[in-house]
Order: C-alpha cells, then sequence, then structure tokens
C-alpha cells in the first residue's frame, strides 16, 4: 500500500489549528496514529517515505515569545517533510508596525503555513480569519497550547495502548496547557482531574467544553491536590508562574507551594503512574529533581513527540 494511502493523508484535517477544539475525536486519534508510523520511519532519513511529501511548500515562523522545544521541533519536522521555513522577525508579531490581518493577508501570497506562538488567542484567531488560503498553527497562546497536548496524548498512546478510561490528574494554574489538555482528555475518553488552588480553577467555558466533548471520560476540580491524585494512572504538572506573570512569581510561590508534585504525592497516585511536564520546569518549585528525574518520568518523551505530533500536523494540514 502506498505511503499515503497507509496514512490517510488524503483527508484534510481543516484549515487552521489554532486550538485542539479544531479536532474530532476521529481526527485527533487519526494524527496519534500517523505521528506513531511517522516516528517509526524517522530511523529511515530522506528514504523515510514522507521525506518530500511537503516539498515545494513553504510555512512561516512568526514567535512572539521565546522558545526551545516548540521552535527547534517545527524547523525540524517542516525540514523532514521536505518544506522549507521562513522566519519572521518577532516584532511583526504585536500589530504595531502594520495590523496582524496585513501581515497574514501577505503572508498567504508566499507561504503555505504559518506557525504562531504568541500572548493574546485572538491575535491567532484574526491572522486565520484574514487568509483563508494560509493554514495558521497555534504554536501556544496565553489561553492555550494545543501542540503540547497533542505530543501529550502520543506519549500516553505509547505507554498505555488504550487511553479510554484511563485518569490523569493535572496539579497546579488551571492555564493554557491544562486547557489544551482538558479538550484532549475530553476527545479521548480520558477522565481528568484538576487540583487548583481557588482564583486559579480551569476557566468555566473549558470545562463545559470539556464536558460537552466528553466520549466517556468525565473532567473534575479539586483544590486538594492528594484528593485529586488519588489512584490516577498519571500527574501532570506545569511551572506557576507564566511567560508574561513575572510580576506574580513570588506570590504565586505562596499560593501553589502546596501543590507540588513530590514522593509524597506520587505515592498517592496508582502503582507505576507517569509524571509528565511541559517543560521548561522549575525543578524544586512545582516539581521535585527527585521525580522529575525519577522512572515514572516521561517528560522528554514528551518534548521529543512533540516533533512526530507536529510532523503529522502539517501533513494532514498541507499535504
Amino acid at each position: 500500500m502506498a505511503s499515503t494511502e497507509r496514512r490517510n493523508l488524503g483527508v484534510p484535517l481543516t484549515k487552521d489549528f489554532l486550538s485542539v477544539l479544531d479536532l474530532s475525536a476521529a481526527d485527533l486519534a487519526r494524527l496519534l496514529d500517523l505521528a506513531q508510523q511517522l516516528k517509526a520511519d524517522r530511523r529511515l532519513g530522506r528514504q523515510a517515505p514522507t521525506a518530500s511529501a511537503l516539498a515545494g511548500r513553504h510555512v512561516a515562523m512568526l514567535f512572539e515569545k521565546p522558545s526551545l522545544r516548540t521552535r527547534s521541533t517545527f524547523e525540524i519536522a517542516v525540514k523532514e517533510l521536505g518544506a522549507e521555513t521562513l522566519h519572521v522577525p518577532s516584532e511583526f508579531a504585536d500589530g504595531s508596525r502594520e495590523p496582524l490581518e496585513d501581515v497574514a493577508r501577505n503572508l498567504e501570497r508566499w507561504v503555505h503555513g504559518l506557525v504562531v506562538r504568541t500572548y493574546a488567542q485572538e491575535k491567532v484567531v484574526s491572522m486565520a480569519a484574514a487568509a483563508p488560503c494560509l493554514h495558521v498553527i497555534n504554536a501556544l497562546s496565553d489561553e492555550q497550547h494545543p501542540c503540547q497536548a497533542l505530543a501529550d496524548m502520543l506519549t500516553l498512546q505509547e505507554r498505555w495502548g488504550t487511553l479510554r478510561g484511563r485518569r490523569v490528574a493535572f496539579v497546579g494554574d488551571g492555564n493554557n496547557v491544562a486547557t489544551s489538555l482538558a479538550h484532549a482528555t475530553a476527545l479521548l475518553g480520558i477522565t481528568l482531574h484538576v487540583a487548583s488552588p481557588r482564583g486559579y480553577e480551569l476557566p468555566e467555558q473549558v470545562v463545559h467544553s470539556a464536558i460537552r466533548l466528553g466520549q466517556g471520560g468525565a473532567i473534575r476540580l479539586f483544590t486538594d491536590p492528594r484528593e485529586a491524585v488519588a489512584g490516577v494512572d498519571a500527574i501532570y504538572t506545569d511551572v506557576w508562574t507564566s511567560m508574561g506573570q513575572e510580576r506574580e512569581a513570588d506570590r504565586r510561590k505562596q499560593i501553589f507551594a502546596n501543590y507540588q508534585v513530590n514522593a509524597d504525592l506520587m505515592a498517592t497516585a496508582a502503582p507505576r503512574a507517569l509524571f509528565m511536564h511541559c517543560l521548561p520546569a522549575h525543578r524544586g518549585e512545582e516539581v521535585t529533581s527527585e521525580v522529575l528525574d525519577s522512572p515514572a518520568s516521561v517528560v522528554f518523551d514528551q518534548a521529543e513527540n512533540r516533533l512526530h505530533t507536529q510532523k503529522a500536523l502539517l501533513l494532514m494540514l498541507l499535504s
């Protein structure tokens, strides 16, 4: 069977990927299966079936926020699919030099895709709406981090095989990572527990979206992290202070002090429970080095899988 037939790449995913909500449950499952195949094929190098799948295509990169994993994995993904990247200076992301809509309208005349890492979600939304021929990918905003959620789900699928019926606990701020995690787990039938201090909970509209999407799992909110992680199959955390919140750092350290993932908290989860983190991690704050470096930790698998899921995403959007 031809490689494109095996991967079912002829079926468009969506025009843009601004949120996990842009996918159906079937889309997400198909993307994860494709990512697993791409990961296996990577050892073939330039002989991989998809090494020239996007030849002649160009993908622009507009990063307003700093990045290690996202930028590196997208650049490698584009190159390994035979396409080229165009780096747009970060100052074009604030909309002061010219409107973001005009930036998008220019780019769609030259490139096929645009990867945006920015602050406000409305920026990626407005650029996608302004350019009907441009495929826009949200590489992180203050509200959502959908590409991270794809890698998270691939990591869990590799470890567990079947995802439906599993339980994951997110401990910490109900931020962009928690939001996209809630969307992805809902689509795949995973029950998600979210433990946050009062005032830092997952946004209400995100909870409602997860409930509406539910494929057999559930979403439950807690203030007590020990109650949230009791018996779960994986514990996920993120930094207490995200980019743009630096002035709140000292206050957040006090508020989140009881939400650290340490050996004692991990012992409350199910035997062989996994530890997850999107990175970068602040060792000694949201997680101890003992946990981060333990056999339970899959954080570097998550980081690696950013490459494979983003390759799958690019293929399904642009091929």
